[in-house]
């Protein structure tokens, strides 16, 4: 009788000694869980807050002249210092802006001015360059420029020593494939005329 006794409380110190080895039902949860991996050696990997991993989306380019397609394309303009007249464009569907495309090239200072007019997918641009032009000195670059065959093509036509365009038109009964550029003076009429199939004619001047 007395072995038996003994025994048992044996048996009760082996089977408490078992459940704190094994972590037994108390102390269960993420804090026990970081602890038993500390004491294993193993290193915890820090989560990340939703607002961290999801990106940030990128701003939209800014420009100095822009307008949105009638499908819900964006396009801009850009007088970029030392480069010329820069196009991007914005697809509708994803969202994203093309790789910024050189219309023309130039290291002539700026002028103020940038006009963009849509004809349906057709994008007719104006833009000007001179010394201290920026400033309100005339312009020695005029450029006519018109965008085609999704902004893939873009025609344009050099007038220099000219005060620049002022107009761009559809002609006829709102054809756009026949555009007309022009400006008005007291002594005469300038204008330039681009067909989507010639390209641009020459610039004519009419007297008034």
């Amino acid at each position: 009788m007395s072995g038996d006794r003994l025994r048992a409380p044996a048996a009760v110190a082996m089977v408490a000694g078992l459940a704190v080895a094994c972590g037994g039902p108390t102390g269960t949860g993420s804090a026990t869980a970081g602890a038993t991996d500390t004491e294993a050696g193993a290193t915890a990997t820090p989560t990340r807050s939703v607002a961290e991993a999801s990106p940030t989306p990128s701003p939209d380019p800014r420009f100095d002249g822009e307008i949105r397609l009638p499908d819900g394309r964006r396009v801009g303009m850009s007088y970029v210092a030392g480069r010329g007249l820069v196009e991007r464009h914005r697809d509708a569907d994803t969202g994203a802006w093309s790789a910024p495309r050189l219309v023309y090239a130039t290291a002539t200072d700026r002028c103020h001015s940038l006009t963009l007019k849509a004809f349906g997918d057709t994008v007719a641009v104006i833009a000007d360059w001179g010394v201290y032009c920026y400033d309100g000195e005339p312009p020695t670059e005029s450029i006519a420029a018109v965008g085609t065959a999704g902004l893939g093509r873009w025609d344009t036509k050099l007038t220099r020593d000219f005060d620049g365009w002022t107009k761009v038109a559809a002609q006829g009964e709102g054809d756009t494939r026949r555009l007309r550029f022009t400006r008005n003076s007291t002594e005469t009429l300038t204008r330039l005329d681009w067909h989507a199939t010639g390209g641009f004619a020459q610039v004519e001047e009419i007297p008034r």
